[in-house]
C-alpha cells in the first residue's frame, strides 16, 4: 500500500481492535443474537466475559452499523465492515447494480474504482464479473474495502493516491471524489480530491462514470458528457457524468427513477423547453426529483399530453392520470385562491381526518398551517399549495398513484 495519501479522520484504533482474530470471531458470534435496542446489555455481557473494552466497543459498534447498513446492502451487510461516515456516503446496492450493468453493456471487462470507500460500487462491479482495481487514499477505509471485497477473486484493493498511479490498465474508470473540506462538504470542485478538472481530463476519451452530488452546479457539467440524475424511492441521491462508451449517443441529460419494483428512465437533450402553461385540469402531476434536476419536465409533459401550470413551478396538469414511476399523480377535487380562510373552508367541506400538505412556490410552515385546519372528519386528502400562472392557489386533491 502507498504511503503518500492523506489520512482522513477515521478511528484507526477502533479498526485495529476489530481486525484481530479474536474480535472477528466475536463479531460472528454476536451477530447471532445482536439487537440494536439492547446495545448496553450486549456491552455489559461481553465485558463480564473478560473481553477488553476496545474489542467490545469495536464489535458492538460494527453490529450497530450493520443494522443500519441493511437498508443499503441487504443481507450483504451482515458480512461487511463499516465506518460511520463511509456508510453514510456509500452507494446503495440497487443503484450500484445499475452502474455495473451500464459498464457491462458498454463492453468493458475491467474497471478502476477511484475513491472506492468501503466498496459500495465495487461490490456491484466485482459481482458483475468485471476485473476490479479499487483504490482509496484513506488507509483505514481501504482496509475496510479489502475486507468487504475479499469474497471476489476478481477484486484487488489498494491504498494509494489515485493521482499517482497508472490509470491506463483498466478499460473503464469510476470516480467518486472526496467532496469534504475537513468535516464539511465543499462545493468548490477545485478543492475536491481529486479535483474535478483533473478527473475530467482522465475521462475525456474513456468509458467512465463520475459520481457527484445531485445538487452539483450545472455550470461545471461539460456539454459533451451525459449527466444522469438518479433517485431511489423518491429521494434524488446522486448525479453521474458518463463518457466514452458508457455514455449514450444523442443523450445529454437523463433521469433514472428506481423503486423496489425496478427502474424507469427518461432521456433528452440539454435543457429542453417546457410545455406551454395551461389551465388546471382534472389531474395534477409532480415529477420525480431526478426529472426536475435533469430539467426534463417538458419532455415528460410532451410524452403524456400534459401542460405546465406555471413557468416557474415543476407541476404539470392533464385530463387523465399518468401511470409512471416518473411522477406522482393527484386527482383534483377542488381549488380556490390562496388564503388561510379559503383553505379552512376547502378542508372543512371535504370531511377529512388525514391531510397531506405539499407546497411548491409558496413559503409557509405546513405544520403550523395544519394546526389551524378542521380535521375531524373521516376521509383522506392532499392539500397542494402552489401557483397557477403566477396566482397563489390552494388545491385539494386525492393521490391517484
Amino acid at each position: 500500500m502507498g504511503t503518500t495519501a492523506r489520512i482522513e479522520c477515521v478511528d484507526k484504533n477502533e479498526l485495529q481492535a476489530l481486525l484481530t482474530p479474536t474480535a472477528l470471531s466475536l463479531l460472528d458470534e454476536v451477530a447471532e443474537s445482536f439487537e440494536p435496542k439492547k446495545l448496553l446489555r450486549h456491552i455489559s455481557s461481553l465485558r463480564k466475559r473478560g473481553y477488553p473494552l476496545d474489542t467490545v466497543s469495536a464489535v458492538t459498534a460494527q453490529m450497530a452499523l450493520r443494522s443500519r447498513a441493511i437498508q443499503k446492502f441487504g443481507n450483504f451487510a451482515n458480512r461487511m465492515l463499516f465506518s460511520r461516515e463511509s456508510l453514510e456516503m456509500a452507494t446503495r446496492l440497487e443503484i450500484s447494480s445499475h452502474h455495473a450493468t451500464r459498464f457491462v453493456s458498454a463492453g468493458v471487462s475491467s474497471i478502476l474504482d477511484a475513491g472506492c470507500g468501503i466498496g459500495g460500487d465495487s461490490l456491484a462491479f466485482a459481482g458483475a464479473g468485471l476485473e476490479l482495481e479499487a483504490v482509496d487514499s484513506n488507509e483505514v477505509i481501504a482496509a475496510l474495502a479489502a475486507f468487504n471485497l475479499q469474497p471476489f477473486e476478481n477484486a484487488m484493493v489498494k491504498h494509494a493516491n489515485v493521482m499517482e498511479i497508472d490509470l491506463s490498465e483498466s478499460d473503464a474508470l469510476w470516480f467518486d471524489p472526496s467532496r469534504r473540506d475537513g468535516v464539511k462538504r465543499s462545493r468548490n470542485h477545485h478543492h475536491w480530491e481529486p479535483p474535478l478538472s483533473w478527473i475530467l481530463e482522465q475521462t475525456s476519451d474513456r468509458s467512465s462514470g463520475v459520481k457527484l452530488a445531485p445538487g452539483t452546479d450545472r455550470k461545471i457539467i461539460p456539454a459533451d458528457r451525459e449527466a444522469q440524475w438518479v433517485s431511489f424511492k423518491g429521494e434524488t441521491l446522486q448525479m453521474i457524468l458518463w463518457s466514452g462508451n458508457a455514455a449514450r449517443d444523442g443523450v445529454a441529460r437523463s433521469a433514472l427513477v428506481l423503486k423496489e419494483t425496478g427502474g424507469t428512465e427518461i432521456v433528452g437533450p440539454n435543457d429542453s423547453p417546457d410545455e406551454p402553461i395551461g389551465p388546471l385540469n382534472d389531474f395534477l402531476h409532480e415529477p420525480d426529483g431526478a426529472v426536475i434536476r435533469a430539467r426534463l419536465i417538458g419532455d415528460l409533459a410532451r410524452v403524456h399530453g400534459a401542460t405546465m401550470i406555471d413557468s416557474q413551478i415543476a407541476y404539470m396538469t392533464s385530463p387523465s392520470p399518468i401511470k409512471s414511476a416518473l411522477v406522482q399523480s393527484f386527482q383534483v377535487v377542488d381549488h380556490c385562491p390562496y388564503s388561510t380562510k379559503n383553505i379552512r373552508e376547502l378542508v372543512r367541506g371535504a370531511n377529512l381526518r388525514t391531510l397531506e400538505i405539499k407546497k411548491r412556490g409558496i413559503d409557509l410552515d405546513p405544520a403550523k398551517l395544519r394546526r389551524t385546519l378542521p380535521l375531524d372528519g373521516e376521509g383522506e386528502g392532499t392539500l397542494i399549495l402552489t401557483r397557477l400562472d403566477g396566482v397563489k392557489t390552494a388545491i385539494l386533491a386525492r393521490r391517484a398513484n
